[in-house]
């Protein structure tokens, strides 16, 4: 578990058909020379490799008790050159906002940042591009469609694809 200076990424982990669906969108539409990972929606980007015994203590007693919590994936949304799909999970939401207050005084301003979950479908493609795609998709969104969620893991970021830490499963 040494990161050797790594920073950690926390990140939920989706059920086997919604990561498929999911990645099969983001293969489909992130500019392939700039994608190096799979779909995934982000807890923290970067947190210090000196927390991880205590991120590991605590993101086990959450999940030992937390039951695979009800998620959504609802409306399309801009991120500038690129889509995002927003991702609706109370029991995420409370799950990182405890570990934010954990963590207050060590995290980067973007961990620090009020939190949007959301699943990048695309970033950093041309502007045009990004807003045909986000007209597109907000044309076909109906309903917000069920998501499982069926933990969180951690990951080393050495500064291309995620180093796999641990992996944290919800009850039930």
């Amino acid at each position: 578990m040494t990161g050797a200076g790594a920073p950690v990424i926390v990140a939920a982990d989706f059920g086997p058909a919604d990561f498929a669906w999911l990645d099969r969108l983001r293969q489909t539409h992130f500019p392939a020379e700039r994608n190096q990972l799979p779909a995934h929606l982000t807890l923290f980007h970067h947190l210090p490799p000196s927390l991880l015994p205590e991120l590991d203590r605590r993101l086990r007693a959450e999940t030992r008790t937390l039951r695979r919590p009800e998620a959504s994936i609802g409306e399309p949304m801009m991120l500038g050159r690129g889509v995002a799909l927003r991702v609706r999970c109370g029991a995420l939401e409370a799950l990182r906002e405890r570990l934010a207050e954990a963590f207050v005084g060590l995290l980067t301003p973007q961990d620090s940042a009020g939190w949007r979950p959301h699943v990048t479908i695309q970033n950093k493609a041309d502007p045009a591009d990004a807003k045909a795609l986000h007209r597109q998709m907000e044309q076909e969104f109906r309903d917000p469609r069920p998501l499982l969620l069926t933990g969180v893991a951690t990951f080393f970021y050495r500064g291309g694809p995620w180093e796999p830490v641990a992996r944290y499963r919800f009850a039930g």
